[in-house]
């Protein structure tokens, strides 16, 4: 087994970041089903969702623009070989879901224009990308907490010790739901590539 603290820790963007960061800065995914990552019912995530956006396709002419719109995006996504129509996908899908509404601005996160990065979102892999955006995600994760933090500072209150910053990774249409814990060792850590004491488990 490799031990986390003799790894060598340098300072790189976090689209750069692999395996090896995770484990340089003691930081572990742990798996879990659905019904224990979202702790409710997955039907009340779809109230209000046109039902025809579930069974229908292209071809049906009784849907809405709005329906026919998504699954173009859908259809984009499901072969996409350029990361543009993932990134439209993801941004679709987070908004026929409710997550933006007025104030909120969703780029690769979902950002507060009056405070904070409320959710990151890694959404530029191609199902034929040879590369990993869970390490890429985690590490937008703790740049999202010294961002958010930073904003506080300037709005004159106090920095957290610790946010659990929600994430989502798409692979292809596959999305990968995360939540994050950044606490304040884990940023001065990664900030002064040192290697924590504290496990982080993802």
């Amino acid at each position: 087994m490799v031990d986390g603290a003799r790894l060598i820790r340098s300072a790189k963007s976090g689209s750069d970041w692999t395996f090896n960061d995770l484990m340089a800065y003691n930081i572990t995914v742990t798996p879990q089903s659905p019904e224990q990552f979202f702790r409710q019912n997955h039907g009340t995530l779809l109230e209000g969702v046109d039902p025809s956006l579930l069974n229908s396709s292209l071809d049906d002419e009784n849907i809405s623009d709005a329906v026919f719109e998504y699954l173009g995006h859908l259809n984009l996504a499901t072969n996409a070989t350029q990361e543009s129509f993932i990134d439209a996908f993801a941004q679709k899908t987070l908004q026929i879901l409710g997550f933006v509404e007025r104030g909120l601005i969703l780029t690769m996160c979902l950002l507060d224009l009056r405070s904070m990065i409320l959710l990151v979102l890694q959404e530029d892999k191609t199902v034929f990308s040879r590369s990993y955006p869970e390490p890429q995600v985690i590490a937008e994760a703790i740049a999202a907490y010294q961002y958010n933090n930073e904003k506080r500072l300037l709005r004159s209150l106090p920095p957290l010790d610790a946010m659990t910053i929600p994430c989502i990774t798409m692979v292809g249409t596959r999305p990968i739901f995360y939540l994050v814990p950044v606490t304040e060792a884990l940023s001065n850590a990664v900030a002064t590539g040192q290697y924590p004491e504290a496990k982080t488990t993802v």
